[in-house]
């Protein structure tokens, strides 16, 4: 290889790797009718005038698989806490008892277990755009090197690298995909 041209292979790795970790957060806001203290985490409370996640405003604990609690340690503040999950398009219907916040998780029927599936699956191919568009780039760079000199066996060798990562990290999206959508459909 020449020693002019070095793609950066740790670069597209770690931007595809962004793209993973960003659908895994994504997935972990969608409800599966299984109480999680990480579906709140989009969640924002206006406290002292600034909005607030909620783990910043009291303490999330998940007792039992359907019930999310929340113990909010200002009292000031349980108002503006019920308020924000009814106002948050969770679904969830708070139920207060004193500074404590219970939140059940209603079962999910068929047609929203669709839905959700649905939504991620359309995050999973967000997910693939940018894995692509990360490949795209890396492809350019590489059709630049070659405008520069780099041989055509150069060339090939560097593709194929671009391309072996693309898939694995495609793979792995649509492994999280099945993963996600079963847990979904689990009744």
């Amino acid at each position: 290889m020449p020693d002019d041209f070095m793609l950066d292979t740790d670069d597209l790795e770690r931007r595809m790797k962004g793209a993973i970790a960003s659908l895994r957060t994504e997935f972990s806001s969608l409800r599966t009718g299984r109480a999680s203290a990480s579906m709140l985490e989009p969640v924002m409370v206006d406290a002292y005038g600034a909005m607030t996640p909620i783990n910043q405003v009291g303490t999330v604990n998940v007792p039992e698989s359907r019930m999310v609690t929340i113990n909010v340690w200002d009292k000031g503040l349980v108002g503006k806490v019920e308020k924000a999950i009814r106002e948050s398009g969770l679904g969830i219907n708070p139920q207060l008892n004193g500074t404590i916040i219970m939140l059940p998780i209603p079962e999910l029927n068929e047609e929203r277990r669709r839905d959700l599936t649905k939504v991620a699956g359309q995050y999973a191919e967000n997910a693939r755009v940018s894995i692509r568009n990360v490949r795209r780039d890396g492809m350019d760079q590489i059709k630049k090197g070659k405008a520069d000199g780099m041989s055509e066996d150069d060339q090939k060798i560097w593709e194929d690298e671009v391309q072996e990562m693309t898939n694995k990290y495609i793979s792995m999206v649509d492994d999280q995909l099945e993963t996600k959508q079963a847990e979904i459909m689990q009744v």
